[in-house]
């Protein structure tokens, strides 16, 4: 992949992952102190795909130069849809989510690399990117069998110390083949239990995972008020409140070796989700 460290080492580093338009719980995560106080914020796709769109590309653009943004699968298909490659969308709310976008966002978007490389003291090169160092929505999860991570590895520069990425919506991390792995969950849509997860490398070789608790109630309430999509209130009171377990997930997706990318937990396709 030939990439290059785009920053001198860092001590702290903020990673924030599908967010999918849930303004009330990406406040809440950037109000954390820790993420206040990171040298870095990355943001490692599917940002906008979910109720309140361009209010969250405001707010994520507020932190200027110190954030790292990365795209999605969910981030691509939001742009093809509205630069016309494709007539539909698998996510029920992501075309009305397109919509809603302003033309200056959508050129954002669509102007995002997939992947990238920071220093990180005591951790060393890390990459970051989406789902997996390869592709924007190839599904591996904690208990993928070291067959199936060898491959996703496989064309990882040697001198990449540690890979984090997101997609699935549930946080973990896994030592395989010599390289830490991370995921820091979902800021906006999170399976297993609420509140807004993410994670912060550093200092040292640290790697914590964090879950922000906010006010679901107050969230549901201001999405059914803002966003004027017809499902948003369902949408809230499935997502927000996290309904699909961990186990929903882990069987939709498929066994540990791997996912087809198209089973679906209730109404929504984990795939598109992540």
């Amino acid at each position: 992949m030939g990439l290059r460290p785009t920053t001198a080492p860092l001590s702290r580093v903020a990673v924030l992952s599908d967010v999918h338009g849930v303004l009330p719980a990406l406040e809440a995560v950037l109000a954390e102190p820790d993420v206040r106080a990171a040298d870095r914020v990355v943001l490692t796709g599917d940002l906008a795909a979910g109720p309140l769109p361009a209010g969250t590309l405001d707010l994520l653009r507020d932190l200027g130069e110190r954030a790292l943004w990365l795209s999605g699968n969910a981030d691509r298909e939001l742009v093809e849809y509205r630069r016309g490659a494709r007539t539909g969308l698998p996510d029920p709310i992501a075309p009305w989510a397109a919509r809603q976008l302003r033309p200056g966002q959508v050129e954002r978007l669509a102007g995002l690399p997939d992947r990238a490389v920071l220093e990180v003291s005591g951790l060393g090169r890390v990459l970051f990117c989406h789902a997996t160092p390869r592709d924007d929505e190839e599904t591996v999860l904690v208990d993928s069998a070291v067959e199936r991570w060898a491959e996703v590895l496989a064309d990882v520069p040697g001198d990449v110390a540690a890979v984090v990425c997101g997609h699935t919506h549930m946080p973990y991390v896994r030592l395989t083949h010599g390289r830490l792995v991370v995921n820091p969950g979902s800021v906006g849509m999170p399976y297993g239990r609420p509140g807004a997860h993410w994670a912060l490398l550093g200092p040292g070789d640290a790697v914590s995972l964090r879950r922000t608790p906010y006010d679901a109630d107050a969230a549901c309430a201001r999405i059914a008020a803002e966003c004027d999509w017809g499902g948003a209130a369902a949408w809230a009171e499935e997502f927000v409140r996290a309904r699909n377990s961990a186990e929903d997930a882990l069987t939709a997706f498929g066994p540990p070796a791997g996912c087809d990318g198209n089973q679906r937990i209730g109404s929504r396709d984990p795939d598109q989700a992540g």
